[in-house]
């Protein structure tokens, strides 16, 4: 979750006589020092001490334009935990002159939220403006996000909404066409580097680590802000070491964040999807990462192999016809080994469909066929390929002058299997790679068969 103060990534340095960092403006509560975690000490005392977001608040960024032009909008900040959602809020109340009110989807239900809309009438009343910012706002039902829509569109608030799923899945149309939606990236490492930095000006210690485990901490982190200076606050507490941290000792004292993936939200699909296009891509380094990142995750093994053996069926195809045999077998032998030796069939598997011959011609054709099938409706086979178990049906010519293909020359016929009436399609189109230079090869001498026959 991604409310409160704790949501910071650096600031300004203490002051020089020595009191402590620059207070936060006048309607945040202090907190005593000796309990006041480091990421609160850090926050950022203006929208230029903000790090990791300069496609936002850069010069050209379109929050400063927004607020240059003294039009702040309505507001959507998707991004993920620790990157500034909440301080980027506050700081865009402070610089806009509005009153900050802050509600957590988690926590309130619609009688905080007429409460918050009718003070924000009577600001407006008495010639005010206020800033709403809701966190996890995607946790609100559709009435309740229907519930901001006549306050946003009559300027009674400024609406900054946060949310860590994705905005078209998690919120409704409604609002989000009353809203601008703006995405926060995950601090880069030269951003976890500059929190490092002010982290060591602001505490005046020099953090007990190796150059190499420097880089460890900041990859622990995960582009997490907030986190990166909750594991910075655990090494200042510890013993004066003899000699710094390496990246070994410093695994050993303190806990890798957590990767972002959630086996029902976005991360799950946007995961599969980047598996999926490095095995078409045929990157197979590229597709066993995606892999073990999945695994990594949580994902159920057997989710992965139903969908690697989709991809041996559409991406594979014809091309290398045992891909689809071996994504079977694949899945099979996860099923009698079990975890963890399982995975590694799934990874072979994953190699051999990155590193195949692709074509889609089967996928393609088969959709090409769909559509015939529902474009021509009912249409008969022609007579001749119909059976005629009964006389009557050999009376009306079903059967009639069906030639047989195994005592034909080349063990082709040419005759026309279609419905009588209906435009010969052409719906496989095989690729020349891998196994389908032959098949190409073989429907070409098939097809000049028919041809000659005018079927």
């Amino acid at each position: 979750m991604d409310n409160g103060p704790a949501d910071l990534f650096g600031g300004p340095p203490p002051r020089q006589d020595g009191r402590g960092p620059v207070p936060f403006p006048a309607h945040e509560p202090k907190v005593a020092a000796r309990t006041q975690p480091l990421a609160d000490r850090l926050r950022p005392a203006t929208l230029d001490d903000v790090v990791g977001q300069d496609h936002l608040l850069g010069p050209q960024g379109s929050l400063r334009q927004m607020l240059a032009r003294g039009s702040l909008a309505s507001l959507i900040l998707w991004g993920g935990p620790g990157v500034g959602k909440t301080t980027i809020a506050r700081l865009l109340a402070d610089a806009a002159g509005l009153r900050f009110v802050q509600l957590s989807a988690v926590f309130s239900g619609v009688a905080d939220l007429k409460r918050a809309f009718e003070d924000a009438r009577r600001t407006s009343a008495s010639g005010g403006g206020t800033l709403l910012f809701v966190d996890e706002i995607h946790r609100f039902n559709r009435a309740q996000q229907d519930g901001f829509l006549p306050v946003v569109e009559d300027g009674t608030v400024v609406l900054v909404g946060a949310t860590t799923e994705n905005p078209s899945f998690a919120l409704n149309s409604a609002l989000l066409s009353r809203c601008q939606v703006l995405v926060l990236h995950r601090l880069d490492d030269a951003a976890m580097e500059k929190l490092l930095e002010r982290a060591e000006l602001a505490t005046g210690t020099t953090l007990p680590l190796t150059p190499e485990a420097r880089t460890t901490l900041r990859a622990m982190a995960d582009g997490d802000g907030r986190y990166l200076l909750n594991m910075v606050e655990q090494l200042l507490a510890l013993p004066p070491q003899k000699a710094p941290l390496d990246p070994a000792a410093l695994s050993s004292l303190l806990a890798r964040r957590a990767a972002l993936y959630d086996k029902d939200r976005e991360e799950h699909y946007n995961l599969i999807s980047a598996l999926h296009k490095s095995m078409r891509g045929s990157d197979p380094d590229a597709a066993l990462y995606w892999f073990a990142r999945m695994l990594e995750g949580g994902e159920d093994p057997r989710y992965i192999a139903r969908r690697l053996t989709r991809f041996a069926a559409e991406d594979v195809g014809m091309a290398d016809p045992q891909a689809l045999p071996l994504a079977v077998a694949a899945w099979e032998t996860f099923e009698r080994l079990g975890s963890p030796e399982g995975e590694l069939a799934l990874a072979q598997l994953v190699v051999h469909l990155a590193t195949a011959p692709k074509s889609n011609a089967v996928y393609k054709g088969y959709n090409m066929a769909r559509r015939a099938a529902r474009a021509t409706g009912s249409l008969m086979p022609p007579a001749h390929i119909l059976n005629a178990p009964t006389t009557l049906m050999k009376d009306i010519g079903y059967g009639k002058g069906y030639e047989y293909d195994h005592d034909t020359e080349g063990g082709i016929s040419g005759q026309n299997y279609f419905p009588d009436g209906m435009r010969r399609p052409k719906l496989y189109q095989p690729t020349g790679r891998g196994y389908e230079r032959e098949v190409a090869r073989r429907l070409d001498s098939w097809n000049r068969v028919r041809e000659s026959r005018g079927s």
